[in-house]
């Protein structure tokens, strides 16, 4: 139930299983491209690993089974061994390329509107959208984040709305489809109440869900798995507890 939705799930990128076996780039990238410079032969004759070019950042050395290739990443994006976009690559805003140069063209705008680079995820407009284009080969598509969301541009990821309201006017009302009472107007003494300054609400009609309200507005949470929202607890409870969800 965290505040951000995690992109990976929502785009659904690809893990390579041959990843598991590189040599890339998670502690020490900086001391390989050192230690290995520009590569002329593999180190190991079977398997995958890959190495950071030591001078440019969207590219990388690649050894599979002793084969030795070098490897330029798409545009809009650059390696650093742990993203899996495309062909090992990850898109260029993720990457910390340290003292690696690199050059970004924005991609010819008559191949595609909605993608300034021809892999990237950007926003649909500059005003409170609850999607997003995902570019792939300068092809975009729509991805919608998950119920209750807004895409922020400055995580590039989907966010609560509230956090959006001065960035670019998000209305929380609007995007999660509820207006919090005000907290004066509980009943005393009610289970609502107890909850306070996050009071919890259920949401009709879909028992797997519940808003709570953070500085007056709604914020829509999914319960986890196997769980529902209990009404008589105002919290997620087992499915086996609460018998009307199916």
């Amino acid at each position: 139930m965290g505040p951000v939705q995690n992109m990976k799930s929502s785009l659904k990128l690809v893990v390579h299983a041959s990843r598991k076996e590189s040599l890339c780039c998670d502690a020490g990238w900086k001391a390989l491209a050192q230690e290995y410079g520009e590569i002329s032969s593999c180190p190991q004759d079977y398997g995958l690993q890959l190495y950071p070019h030591p001078r440019y950042c969207d590219q990388f050395y690649k050894c599979e089974n002793g084969t030795l290739t070098l490897e330029s990443c798409e545009n809009g994006l650059l390696f650093d061994g742990k993203g899996s976009v495309h062909n090992f690559c990850n898109y260029h805003w993720a990457v910390d390329c340290k003292d690696r140069t690199y050059e970004l063209e924005k991609a010819d705008r008559s191949e595609s509107a909605y993608c300034p680079y021809l892999f990237g995820i950007f926003p649909i407009s500059s005003g409170c959208e609850t999607g997003y284009y995902r570019c792939a080969y300068g092809e975009a598509e729509i991805a919608e984040c998950e119920k209750g969301l807004a895409y922020d541009e400055r995580i590039h990821a989907c966010n609560w709305p509230d956090l959006l309201i001065d960035e670019n006017g998000c209305d929380p009302e609007r995007v999660v489809g509820f207006t919090c009472p005000d907290p004066d107007s509980l009943p005393k003494g009610s289970l609502v109440q107890t909850f306070l300054p996050y009071p919890r609400y259920a949401v009709p009609g879909d028992c797997k869900r519940l808003i709570t309200c953070v500085n007056g507005y709604p914020r829509l949470l999914t319960c986890g798995e196997y769980e529902a929202f209990n009404e008589y607890s105002l919290s997620c409870d087992s499915i086996d507890n609460v018998p009307n969800c199916k």
